[in-house]
Parts: structure tokens; sequence; C-alpha cells
């Protein structure tokens, strides 16, 4: 039998590590090199290169699997990506923006830092044996060669537990009835995720849409008149997330309570040193 495990565990791994793959989507090595390939500016590069794991799917599969995006902005880009650039060569410039862009912020040296080894080590153990079953956006990238240098590898590994916990979270939403506009809004109400603006355009939410989705939550009883969590709104947000803890369980039950709390030590100091060496713009996320 698993040995219990302390209930936020899986939360606290994935918001200690998270960043380190999140950020080569907001470091200007990313737009170069994806361009570079034949894609074109601006968010064409986001949705070809997380979807590309899966092979040249449609619009369709790239809003299923990404869930809180507007369609309208994912058909603007897929499948129109897949006519300017194969998806090998979108493949090898992701593994360039992570290398070039982890040297930037961690140091020329960081293939063999200490710190990024073992972090590296952790992050790969976590990931064995996870099943690909009803999680289409982990199993892609779970069908991608390990690259060697271990900076690569933490950024794999730490790759695939985000899409792994993603996969379960979409899931949980949908049980719960939220929808993808729904979940943006209400994180965004935590003061803990982006910014207003900045969920809009990253994810291509007009302000009318995004005022209705608004509306329809405070009629619901989730957001308040200042446009914060009523307590109905917090409680139904842990409950998801609590949801989604139980879903990622798998690789923490896998590395062991230890190693998870020294992954998590690891991973946030890594983290911290990414943000202090300006790897995201301030207006991005919230300052909460």
């Amino acid at each position: 039998m698993p040995t219990e495990l302390p209930a936020d565990l899986a939360g606290r791994a994935h918001r200690a590590t998270d960043l380190l793959h999140a950020f080569m989507y907001f470091v200007p090595e990313a737009e170069k090199e994806l361009t570079d390939v034949g894609l074109r500016p601006g968010r064409m590069g986001y949705f070809a290169s997380r979807s590309a794991p899966m092979g040249p799917v449609s619009a369709g599969v790239t809003t299923a699997t990404f869930y809180n995006f507007n369609p309208e902005i994912v058909a603007r880009h897929i499948p129109r990506a897949w006519g300017l650039a194969s998806i090998e060569d979108i493949l090898a410039a992701r593994l360039r923006i992570a290398d070039r862009g982890l040297r930037r912020l961690l140091g020329d040296e960081a293939p063999q830092a200490p710190a990024v080894t073992e972090l590296a080590e952790l992050a790969r153990a976590a990931t064995v044996g996870l099943p690909t079953r009803g999680r289409p956006l982990y199993a892609g990238h779970a069908g991608l060669d390990w690259p060697d240098e271990p900076h690569l590898v933490l950024w794999h590994a730490v790759t695939l537990l985000r899409e792994f916990r993603g996969d379960g979270h979409v899931a949980v939403l949908m049980v719960a009835g939220v929808t993808g506009l729904d979940a943006l809004v209400t994180h965004t109400a935590t003061g803990r995720g982006f910014t207003e603006q900045a969920a809009k355009t990253t994810r291509g939410w007009t302000d009318e849409q995004w005022a209705a989705a608004v509306e329809d939550l405070r009629a619901r009883g989730l957001i308040d008149a200042s446009g914060g969590l009523t307590e109905d709104g917090i409680d139904h947000r842990a409950r998801i997330e609590q949801a989604t803890d139980e879903l990622d369980a798998h690789p923490w039950q896998t590395l062991g309570l230890d190693r998870t709390e020294r992954l998590i030590e690891l991973g946030k100091a890594l983290s911290r040193r990414v943000v202090n060496a300006g790897a995201l713009a301030s207006d991005v996320f919230a300052s909460r």
C-alpha cells in the first residue's frame, strides 16, 4: 500500500516547479527560435509549440486540451502553423528555447550545476510509470525522447509533470461544470494568477466575453460586487484544487515524501532565481 502523503503535497510540488517549464512562453528566445523555423510572430508560437507533441492536430484538439483559451484565437493559428513549420523543427526549437533560456537565467554553468542536476534526477524519477490514459496532452509529451543535458532533463521532466496535472485539472473542471473562461476568471479573482488584462490578452477573451462570465459567476454567488471571490467561490475553487491534487498524486507517491519535499525545496530556489533574472514581465501576474 502506498504511504499516505499530505493532502497539499501535489499542489506544493506543482507550484514549486511549474515556472521551470512555463518561463519558456515569456522569454524573448521563444519568439526568435519559433519564427526562425517559419512560424508567425505572436501567439502562433505558443499554440504550435505546446500542441506539437500531439502531432499536427486540429484547432479543436488544441482548444480541448488547453481548455481556457477562446477557440477563436486558437483557430487563427492552428492548423495554419503546421503548413509553415514541421513538427520536428518546432520540437527542436522548443529545446533550444529551454537551453538558451535556462543558460541565460541561471547562468552558463546551469547544465553542470549541482542543484539543477539533483532536481532533474528527482523530477525525472517522479515521472516513472505515469499513466497516459485519459491524458492526451501529457501522452503527447511523454512520447518524446528525453534530452541528455541535466538542465534540459529538468525542463522536460517538469513539462511532463505539468501536463499530467493539467489534463487531470481539465477533467475535474468538466465534472464540476466549470468552463475554461469560468476557471480563468475565478483564478484571476484570487489575486494569485494572471492580471485581468494579461488573462484576457493571452487567452483571447474580449472585454464583453469576460464581463458576461463575471456577471454569470456573480449570479451564481461565486464572485462578489468588487470582483473578488465570495466564501462560496473560495470553497468552490478549494474543492477543485483538492480534486486536482488527488488526480495528481501518482508522481509524488512514486517519489515519496522526503524526496518530494527536497524537490519542492530545490524547485522554489531555482524558480526564484528565474524570476529574479527577469523571466516574467511585471504586468503578467498579480503581485499577491
